[in-house]
């Protein structure tokens, strides 16, 4: 199994998972608003439901958010970590080379 990764494909699912966020709280205030013409048309347990969903809209959004900016802080950290582990890796590699005596490799026979 391969696993390649470009450089910038964190960055940009973080990107993308940001636009989704403000893209889902006006759904929920569009779901809202497509409602209000049902207010006042239920009865018994239909409008208790209905009336609880319209006074936890505005919760739920910020559930709803507060879990996306968890996964985007999470996506941050993994960035932060595959940036900094591309540059160690950079900066081994160079090390390593530096060091090893290419000289004394033998790319034939004598």
């Amino acid at each position: 199994m391969k696993f390649d990764m470009g450089s910038t494909t964190l960055s940009e699912l973080g990107k993308a998972t940001d636009g989704s966020s403000n893209d889902l709280g006006t759904l929920i205030k569009l779901l809202v608003a497509a409602a209000d013409p049902l207010e006042g048309k239920f009865n018994g347990p239909g409008k208790v439901a209905f009336d609880s969903f319209k006074r936890r809209s505005d919760g739920i959004t910020a559930e709803l958010n507060a879990s996306l900016q968890a996964i985007l802080g999470g996506q941050s950290g993994m960035d932060t970590a595959f940036t900094a582990g591309n540059h160690e890796q950079h900066d081994n590699a160079h090390q390593n080379m530096g060091s090893a005596n290419f000289d004394a490799a033998r790319f034939g026979a004598r």
